[in-house]
């Protein structure tokens, strides 16, 4: 199951968050094929947003293949994304570059900047 956090000030629109943050768990193995979304109601007592919002970033979760629904049962998931696995080795080295950026006195926005750049570097010309 996945948690929804809305960052009201990350000037991204809620139902893309939703999108966003669903996507990024495919990514990490954390929703597999079949696995139930939570439902709207479920999303909405959890982070006090707007129903409409919710099914919103379903239907364009939908939209993409990523996710179907079925009548009365709720939101499942069809397939996944990349090969990115939580456990992975790769995710405690970054885990261990983040609390030496962090201890380093580097913001947030600063590592994202600088991971980006890296990214943009290393990955030019692929989609996102």
């Amino acid at each position: 199951m996945v948690d929804y956090r809305i960052d009201r000030h990350s000037g991204v629109a809620t139902y893309l968050q939703i999108v966003q943050q669903t996507k990024q768990a495919l990514r990490l193995g954390l929703l597999r094929p079949g696995d139930k979304l939570p439902t709207a109601r479920e999303v909405v007592e959890a982070t006090a947003i707007n129903p409409n919002t919710v099914l919103k970033a379903y239907r364009e979760l939908e939209r993409e293949g990523l996710v179907e629904a079925r009548r009365g049962l709720g939101t499942f998931v069809r397939r996944s994304l990349g090969t990115a696995p939580a456990d992975s080795p790769l995710r405690a080295e970054l885990e261990e570059w983040a609390r030496r950026a962090r201890a380093g006195g580097l913001e947030r926005d600063d590592v994202a900047a600088l991971f980006t750049a890296v990214l943009d570097k290393h990955f030019q010309g692929e989609p996102s």
